[in-house]
């Protein structure tokens, strides 16, 4: 039972794609702007991105790292991508205080069969960046044992990606699943609206508005 949910934890999904917010020049229409943008471009798990959430009611940036804690008993791996929003491991962060947008330019997906092959994926033309959908929760990591005079570890700011079954696009490269992408109009809708409300936008985004580029 145990490795079944560690399967479906870690799942190969989605754990690497681009965050190029200078090359499109669009960084004063998402909430403003500030230094999170010289975060490097290249984002994996436990790397700083940057990602918007609501702060005393406003948007605002802030830099993040990748991954929640795992489930105790399940090692130590990030946990990068959230499927199952009925598990109790993500009830508590699905209200409007732990929603964020995670801000891209593209993604990745690797093939199901072998030889494995990295493809990358973006919106159209018109739409340089994007959002996924993201929760988020603060972290202090336990204190080591080894080294009773080290200053206490410092609270983080975790994020992980929600994912859905894949569009027409994604599913003949992956199959099991791609991350959530939110449509312009419903940024907003994800940060503030109702849980039950904010839930329903866990779907896949139409393929015909997207496209397979050859490189980030």
């Amino acid at each position: 039972m145990e490795r079944a949910l560690r399967n479906r934890m870690f799942a190969p999904m989605c754990n690497y794609y681009r965050s190029d917010l200078r090359k499109t020049g669009a960084e004063r229409d998402w909430y403003g702007f500030d230094e999170v943008s010289e975060l490097p471009q290249d984002i994996y798990p436990n790397r700083l991105a940057p990602v918007v959430r609501l702060k005393d009611g406003a948007p605002c940036w802030q830099a993040m790292k990748w991954g929640f804690p795992p489930p105790p008993n399940l090692g130590k791996r990030p946990v990068t991508n959230v499927r199952n929003l009925a598990s109790p491991y993500w009830r508590g962060w699905l209200k409007p205080e732990w929603r964020c947008l995670v801000v891209a330019t593209a993604f990745t997906e690797w093939t199901d069969a072998r030889p494995k092959r990295m493809h990358w994926f973006a919106l159209g033309e018109d739409e340089p960046l994007f959002a996924f959908a993201g929760i988020w929760r603060p972290f202090t990591p336990a204190a080591a044992q080894s080294d009773l005079f080290a200053p206490p570890p410092e609270t983080q700011r975790l994020y992980a990606l929600l994912t859905c079954e894949p569009n027409a696009l994604i599913a003949p490269i992956h199959a099991r699943a791609m991350p959530v992408i939110l449509a312009r109009a419903h940024w907003d809708d994800w940060l503030s609206a109702p849980e039950a409300a904010a839930v329903a936008l866990q779907r896949p985004y139409p393929a015909e508005a997207m496209r397979e580029i050859d490189g980030a």
